[in-house]
């Protein structure tokens, strides 16, 4: 898998690409995460990326030129599933959307920036526009990293335990059941005596009542959705 990630400000990125899951799964080839700078892509002296927009609106607006050259660019040198850009008024992220995203081959994710991107690019480049929840961000620099941790960590060789992330919370609209590990007993608060039986039945049942009740108390709205 290949994401190529388009941003301003490209170094707010370096940390959350080149740790943990995402860096080991770069190291064994399983994923190729590549960062541009857009100001690369602007001309003009000041490599201006932004402008003011039209009708007198305030903010800076994200320009066609740079956005165009630099996606076009791409397109050109292999073909992209999704061309994403992030934006609070995208469709709300969760864990089906990165399932989904997860067996693509190529994607472009575009971090929006200022008052946002000429419409423009939206409607002649853009192919999904994702949000990671309802509160705006400087940049969708943070909500792109979001994106690329939550995907990678899908890609079979990722983790080492490749059963945990099916059992992550939202793989089947639930949330996960509660997790202990030693000791047994900690100032006298003791792990479910289930946990200690050894009768995997009876955990697996454990587990779904469990799941069942935090999810009803916690996120009713998930068994709504059933």
């Amino acid at each position: 898998m290949r994401i190529d990630i388009i941003s301003v400000v490209p170094d707010l990125l370096a940390s959350p690409l080149g740790e943990s899951i995402l860096s080991r799964a770069q190291q064994k080839g399983l994923v190729e995460i590549v960062v541009h700078n857009l100001h690369d892509y602007a001309h003009d002296k000041r490599k201006t990326t932004d402008d003011y927009p039209f009708g007198g609106e305030a903010g800076m607006v994200m320009k066609c030129e740079p956005v165009f050259e630099l996606v076009e660019k791409l397109q050109s040198e292999r073909t992209y599933d999704e061309v994403i850009y992030m934006s609070p008024d995208g469709i709300v992220y969760n864990q089906h959307e990165a399932n989904r995203l997860s067996m693509m081959e190529n994607i472009i994710i575009l971090c929006g920036h200022y008052k946002g991107i000429d419409q423009r690019i939206r409607d002649h480049l853009i192919t999904r526009e994702i949000s990671i929840g309802d509160y705006v961000l400087t940049g969708g620099e943070l909500a792109a990293a979001v994106i690329a941790d939550s995907v990678v960590r899908l890609l079979p060789g990722a983790i080492g335990d490749e059963e945990s992330a099916l059992s992550d919370c939202f793989q089947d609209d639930m949330l996960a059941p509660p997790v202990y590990t030693r000791p047994a007993d900690f100032r006298g608060w003791k792990v479910p005596d289930v946990l200690l039986s050894g009768n995997f039945g009876e955990i697996e049942k454990w587990k779904e009542a469990q799941a069942y009740e935090r999810t009803k108390l916690l996120r009713p709205d998930l068994l709504e959705e059933k």
